[in-house]
């Protein structure tokens, strides 16, 4: 500015006062339009990411009390009802993907279907990268539902005991939320609604028909009867073992209980057999790396006074690695052969079936656990998120994250008029519906908060590029 004043006065001494006051304001418009110019064009990154960064430090607290209105919230508590009341096994899962697939039609939401059966991919955004993905479960057990209610099971033998429907009316809570704010979407999101996860692999079904195709990050949810409503936990790294299923079919020869010596009693050999396979664990494993090996099936005779000519076993093995896993199956075939062996006995064991394959184990990615302790702890307070121990359950979602990075995480939805809580897989399962407002919140913020993050780091690294061509 005391440039231009010099020279002007030099140029115009002559010239009067108001004549100078007005080539001096001409000159300062020059000034400033050649300064707002430069700031416009110059792509000023760290204001943009600090003010992202307030917009996104709010989402979640938005989101939440978005789907805890009425409409919303009875919205969702009747799709996870008519669910429940028609739970559907793994693959046969049709009138569930019915009705998914007509919420989205209300929604205005594309999808693909059908995928692995019965399967449904949604999609929310621009349509182009980056994409990040956010899954439900849809399938039920074979159990015959014991609680007495007004939306109990119509289908005999079958339940919704481990809160899948509770999982598909928040992954649509949370494609309604994202629906309404899809301006806020840096990306594309996809809506994963999965079949036949109790056992039937169907994550790695979803992956063969090209389910994670430019995906760079999944989520998964799941209910927990143990925890107080609303709080999250997880962790990084290994949160749920890998499983393995094995039956062996050990034969013998048959007679009457009165002359064994005229027999070979398979009894005696899977009894061994079964004694055996609990010191791979307590004798072989280190001690630090956890595993379990459970023989839940024995069947093999008739009657007390007959020494069958066959015994069937089978069981369950657990552990945190995919080495020891492998290692486990191994040493599993070496002991029912050998001790069979011992005992006489010819034995035959098979180790998947088309209802049982092995799941790896579920190991959450160290970076997308920080972006859930920064979206969980936005929503619900850093006392309201929890570092949990790892458990010796599995799921399929763990197919997803040798592809991909994955995280999988808890959401307590505890029935507080209980007066304990009633585990999955029990007949007594129930959870509090109380619970669905903040999965569909903590899902949709998931996604978003990835998707902005994922584009800001995108965005540095091709400026980085730019620069140095």
């Amino acid at each position: 500015m005391h440039f231009c004043r010099s020279y002007i006065r030099n140029q115009n001494q002559n010239r009067g006062v108001q004549q100078e006051y007005q080539e001096l304001m001409s000159c300062s418009k020059v000034i400033l339009l050649a300064f707002t110019s430069f700031l416009f064009f110059s792509k000023p990154l760290f204001s943009e990411l600090s003010l992202n960064s307030e917009v996104l430090d709010e989402i979640p607290k938005n989101f939440l009390n978005f789907a805890k209105k009425d409409e919303i919230f009875d919205w969702m508590v009747g799709i996870r009802r008519k669910i429940h009341e028609n739970p559907e096994l793994g693959y046969q899962e049709f009138e569930t993907s019915k009705l998914i697939r007509e919420e989205l039609d209300k929604m205005g939401i594309p999808y693909k279907h059908p995928v692995a059966v019965t399967g449904v991919l949604g999609y929310i955004g621009s349509g182009k990268p980056p994409f990040v993905a956010i899954r439900a479960d849809m399938d039920a057990l074979s159990l015959q539902e014991m609680v007495e209610w007004d939306h109990k099971s119509k289908n005999p033998g079958k339940m919704h005991a481990c809160g899948h429907d509770a999982h598909v009316a928040m992954l649509l809570g949370a494609a309604k939320i994202l629906q309404e704010h899809r301006d806020l979407l840096k990306g594309t999101v996809l809506l994963v609604f999965q079949p036949a996860e109790e056992g039937g692999g169907g994550a790695k079904k979803m992956i063969e028909a090209g389910a994670l195709e430019n995906v760079e990050a999944i989520f998964g949810i799941h209910s927990s009867p143990y925890s107080p409503l609303g709080e999250a936990s997880s962790r990084s790294g290994p949160i749920l073992a890998g499983s393995g299923f094995f039956e062996a079919v050990i034969t013998g020869k048959g007679g009457h209980a009165a002359i064994p010596q005229h027999s070979i009693d398979p009894i005696l050999a899977a009894s061994s057999v079964i004694v055996s396979l609990q010191h791979l664990v307590s004798r072989e494993a280190d001690p630090l790396d956890s595993q379990v090996v459970t023989v839940g099936k024995f069947q093999g005779g008739d009657a007390f006074n007959v020494i069958p000519d066959s015994v069937t076993i089978a069981g369950t093995f657990r552990t945190f690695s995919s080495e020891s896993l492998l290692q486990l199956k191994q040493r599993i075939k070496e002991v029912i052969t050998g001790q069979a062996a011992v005992q006489r006995c010819n034995a035959t064991i098979k180790f998947e079936t088309k209802d049982q394959i092995f799941f790896p184990p579920t190991v959450n990615n160290d970076d997308l656990h920080k972006l859930f302790q920064g979206v969980a702890g936005d929503m619900l307070g850093h006392g309201g998120v929890k570092d949990m121990q790892p458990l010796m359950g599995s799921e399929d979602f763990s197919f997803y994250q040798e592809m991909i990075p994955g995280y999988f995480f808890f959401l307590g939805m505890k029935d507080e008029t209980l007066e304990q809580p009633v585990s999955p897989h029990s007949p007594y399962f129930r959870l509090n519906e109380g619970g669905l407002p903040f999965g569909a919140a903590l899902h949709a913020s998931l996604a978003v908060r990835y998707l902005s993050e994922s584009r800001m780091t995108s965005r540095v690294y091709n400026e980085d590029q730019h620069d140095e061509l």
